[in-house]
């Protein structure tokens, strides 16, 4: 429920931010702007629904990963993958579909990569540095998987509206984890 929250006011916010500075929706009356509200934190809530999925997806796959290759070896795996998924983002999808802008497909690369960064320091700060390499797949690769639907559409907006909540209901996912997983104390 948390990340539904989470997912929501990001959307609500980012929303509102981009209606005001590129004024892409013309309202007609009071209606549209009391329901406009309603309609960007519904469209977080789906969008945090989206990044949950994606997170268990994630879980389910570093459970298997790590049962199947040594530690150190899905450690490498993800590292290949996460810089696949990032080249397949920033060049790939240009240089064979054609149909995208490079440039912003580098922004957009180079943005999930800062991000992912950050927030794979943040969580070994937090926990372990054995956190930093499976913060970093699931930042990038994961992340980059859940948003190629909305980079299918090529409208910047609808990128911006969809990929900044996602990308901050992944990050705090992955960065309460170890909250959700620890045994509480007992007294």
């Amino acid at each position: 429920m948390k990340t539904l929250l989470v997912g929501a006011v990001a959307a609500l916010i980012v929303g509102l931010i981009l209606q005001l500075f590129n004024g892409a929706i013309e309202f007609t009356g009071w209606a549209d702007v009391l329901i406009y509200p309603l309609i960007l934190l519904g469209s977080g809530a789906l969008v945090s629904v989206y990044s949950q999925m994606g997170f268990f997806a994630y879980l389910t796959l570093n459970y298997m990963g790590i049962g199947i290759f040594r530690r150190k070896t899905w450690q490498y795996i993800q590292i290949v993958l996460a810089v696949l998924a990032l080249l397949e983002l920033m060049f790939f999808r240009t240089f064979v579909g054609g149909s995208t802008s490079l440039q912003q497909d580098l922004i957009l690369g180079i943005a999930i990569l800062i991000i992912a960064v950050m927030v794979a320091y943040l969580k070994v700060k937090s926990t372990n540095a054995n956190a930093w390499i499976p913060t970093l797949f699931f930042m990038m690769a994961i992340s980059i998987v859940e948003i190629i639907g909305v980079l299918q559409i090529g409208v910047s907006n609808a990128t911006i509206f969809m990929v900044v909540p996602l990308l901050i209901c992944n990050a705090y996912q992955i960065l309460t984890l170890h909250k959700v997983t620890q045994d509480e104390k007992k007294s």
